[in-house]
């Protein structure tokens, strides 16, 4: 492409509020731009459920997480932004995190405040590092780009912990380290997601995960909160393994899956999706 995808995100982000679905793999990542949203994210929750098996608590490596948001990068056209945890360990490693993921082909990536072994944002039980702490590696993060437009994105989980007015407290901060955007997890109600808005000056992203501490907002909502991203981290995930239970169990039932062809993607649509021509492959062979 003759525009890289950094760049791509950063002009996307001078218009409303982005609309980012999360990927679990490549193939929802092509699906994600086939129906044109303008990015995608790389959930840690996503990868660690669907490629592990695993609940989202930090078991996946940086080695292991960058090379599966690889493969939704290198997938699509549109920019990806992968969710980096705590940033694989303390100050000393940040810097390989960021180089790591812009080698990947990434175009930005959230890092939080919570202390290792990190949780899902929206349960209780977590704890966080100093707001000190998580400052300083926001400022490596920053000088490790080797790409001026590459996102760095901080995260706070400060909000179930010490309340709204230390969300807002700790995100000045971040915003004072060279973030280029700030991400406040789990935020409680509508007032919040508005004040907060008017209170932090800086590019923001929401996250509209189901079944949290969070509101479900539209995007219209946030764009005219001055919101700029909003992610759906979970979101084709839960649809695609409540509908592969519903399947299975119905497969275990009737012995056969013929009730649900009409509720298949087709061959060819996928093979389209991949952009595959298996005759084409078979002339040249």
């Amino acid at each position: 492409m003759s525009v890289r995808k950094t760049a791509l995100l950063r002009r996307a982000l001078r218009r409303g509020c982005l609309a980012i679905p999360g990927a679990f793999n490549a193939a929802t990542a092509r699906l994600i731009e086939k129906t044109g949203f303008p990015a995608v994210y790389v959930s840690g929750a996503g990868l660690a459920n669907a490629a592990a098996g695993v609940p989202d608590v930090g078991l996946l490596t940086l080695t292991e997480v960058a090379q599966l948001a690889g493969y939704i990068a290198r997938a699509v056209k549109i920019p990806a932004i992968v969710d980096a945890d705590t940033g694989f360990g303390g100050p000393e490693n940040v810097t390989r995190t960021v180089q790591e993921f812009e080698r990947a082909g990434l175009a930005g990536l959230h890092m939080e405040d919570q202390s290792f072994p990190k949780r899902c944002g929206h349960v209780e039980g977590k704890t966080l590092i100093p707001a000190r702490e998580m400052a300083a590696k926001i400022k490596l993060a920053v000088s490790a780009k080797k790409d001026r437009d590459f996102l760095i994105i901080a995260r706070t989980d400060v909000r179930s912990i010490e309340g709204f007015d230390a969300t807002v407290e700790r995100a000045r901060l971040y915003v004072e380290a060279g973030a280029d955007a700030i991400f406040p997890e789990a935020l409680e109600t509508v007032a919040e997601f508005k004040t907060f808005a008017k209170k932090v000056k800086a590019p923001l992203l929401a996250n509209m995960t189901e079944f949290g501490k969070s509101p479900l907002l539209s995007i219209k909502e946030l764009t005219r909160m001055g919101y700029k991203m909003a992610i759906f981290p979970q979101t084709c995930f839960r649809a695609a393994m409540h509908t592969e239970e519903n399947c299975l169990r119905d497969l275990k039932k009737r012995g056969t899956q013929k009730s649900w062809l009409k509720k298949m993607q087709p061959r060819k649509e996928l093979y389209n999706l991949l952009g595959y021509n298996p005759m084409s492959v078979w002339k040249n062979s």
